[in-house]
């Protein structure tokens, strides 16, 4: 990796140069944070495991016609992607109340929401990811009016899959976090999915027992952060065989 250009590096994942014109390769690292990078731990394989929930969850999403930057696995830890300009808004679509919604409208976290509520934050660690209205987005020109439509559908259409997804695997899909960017292919451009989707930018509750299989396993201090993200992986069907701690990770033993 140190022969490649790194192009960016964030708290989760790095990227690099791709091997063509107009691609990256997207590293997926271990390393876990939560409140704005106050906690921070490496924990074994984690990258591992987001980089294979990623990558189905997206090829899934590919399937229904969603547009967004995935190409194809290389490995273990690193995917090959599009190039696209990054708008910098995070997108959360909320189901449930949960998290940073309860605490700042007294909601009882667990209480379904009437429909769907689609936010925007600005993306800005130094300033802590500050929510945004439309209003803010096209004063500062961070995305147009019909640009700021096509997310808010895209972002619903989504959120309608994958709930159906995850309900059919015993899971519930509580809110998740999303990014978006600008793809140009000659003359043409188009909003399209990026980032990652996983259990480090998803709240997902077992059904039965509301048990978290997300970030909030460690953000919270409720269990093995890893052993979480495991069973998302176990029942999304792509598997793992077990390691020893102090491995490099899970092993994949089906593709």
């Amino acid at each position: 990796m140190k022969s490649r250009r790194r192009i960016y590096e964030g708290k989760a994942k790095v990227l690099y140069e791709g091997p063509e014109p107009g691609t990256l390769v997207q590293h997926f690292k271990d390393d876990a944070t939560a409140f704005n990078n106050k906690k921070h731990e490496q924990v074994d394989g984690k990258g591992v495991l987001n980089n294979r929930i990623s990558e189905h969850l997206f090829l899934r999403l590919n399937e229904i016609g969603i547009p967004n930057h995935f190409i194809r696995r290389l490995n273990m830890r690193e995917q090959l992607i599009r190039e696209v300009e990054i708008i910098p808004l995070e997108v959360i679509v909320r189901n449930i109340a949960a998290g940073s919604l309860s605490a700042r409208l007294g909601l009882d976290e667990g209480t379904p929401l009437p429909r769907s509520i689609v936010e925007f934050c600005f993306k800005d660690d130094k300033l802590g990811d500050p929510m945004v209205s439309e209003e803010h987005i096209t004063a500062f020109g961070w995305a147009s009016p019909p640009e700021i439509d096509e997310i808010m559908a895209l972002s619903l259409r989504i959120n309608d899959f994958l709930c159906g997804l995850f309900v059919g695997i015993g899971i519930r899909l509580v809110d998740f976090k999303i990014e978006f960017g600008r793809h140009f292919e000659n003359d043409m451009m188009r909003i399209v999915l990026a980032d990652e989707i996983s259990p480090d930018s998803c709240r997902l509750w077992d059904i039965k027992t509301e048990a978290k299989l997300d970030k909030d396993v460690f953000r919270h201090d409720l269990g093995d952060l890893a052993d979480a993200y495991r069973e998302v992986a176990r029942r999304l069907g792509i598997f793992f065989d077990a390691e020893p701690k102090g491995s490099a990770g899970p092993k994949l033993v089906k593709t």
